[in-house]
């Protein structure tokens, strides 16, 4: 099984962390960089190769990952010169890919099992298969339901909830087909297209640990669990 990591970004929300880091690196606990977590767990589930996108900050991860062969991986690498959205990597290195790969964030803290949604994925005849997750989003206000100009409904401060994207996704070759190399692509892009062809995406619901390390926030959270989650994110590693 072969996986691509998205790795190239700026990590601008996560500033000052990622002003000389790449925010793939930046340290979890305190010896592992979420990188290496995201190796290590691709590797226990039985990946052998792997195709890192780098852009900003691109030699510090070359330098930390070098062949993977320290996790039991084959890892090779493709640079953005430019940013080109979170599927625009997969164009310039369409044609080395296998059929089915797996598709992941560099910045994902999670349990999940990447081999078992690639399989799924392969499984399927879905061209795209999008891990989800639950999130519950709180409204701290009253809300109103109006209809001209009068109040004809009233709740307050309700919770909605929705499944989100996790920024991890099994994905056929083919379905990247007809889109440009060399040109930015993002995700919504491709998602909205496939449901304009009446190809919906596959969800892989999944309700076990999941961070996005994507705020100062979210990375102080993700340092105060690690040590008590350690177990659970690198069983087997």
């Amino acid at each position: 099984m072969h996986a691509v990591i998205l790795a190239g970004g700026k990590g601008v929300r996560l500033r000052p962390y990622t002003t000389a880091l790449p925010k793939p690196l930046v340290p979890i606990g305190d010896s592992h960089a979420i990188l290496e977590i995201v190796l290590r767990q691709l590797a226990t589930a039985g990946f052998r190769s792997c195709t890192i996108a780098i852009g900003h900050l691109g030699n510090i991860i070359r330098a930390y990952v070098g062949d993977g062969s320290q996790w039991g991986l084959d890892v090779d690498y493709v640079t953005e010169d430019n940013p080109l959205g979170t599927m625009g990597p997969l164009l310039t290195m369409r044609d080395d890919l296998p059929e089915h790969f797996l598709v992941m964030n560099g910045d994902v803290l999670t349990d999940l099992d990447f081999g078992a949604l690639l399989r799924g994925h392969r499984g399927s005849d879905a061209p795209l298969t999008i891990a989800t997750y639950r999130r519950t989003v709180s409204i701290d206000f009253g809300v109103l339901t109006t209809d001209e100009g009068q109040v004809v409904g009233f709740t307050e401060k309700p919770s909605m909830d929705y499944r989100v994207s996790m920024g991890v996704y099994g994905v056929s070759r083919n379905t990247l087909s007809g889109y440009t190399p060399g040109m930015p692509l993002g995700f919504d892009e491709v998602v909205l297209d496939l449901l304009a062809a009446k190809r919906p995406p596959r969800a892989h619901d999944f309700d076990g640990y999941w961070l996005d390390i994507g705020r100062p926030d979210d990375y102080d959270r993700a340092n105060a669990e690690f040590s008590s989650l350690r177990g659970l994110l690198l069983k087997g590693a």
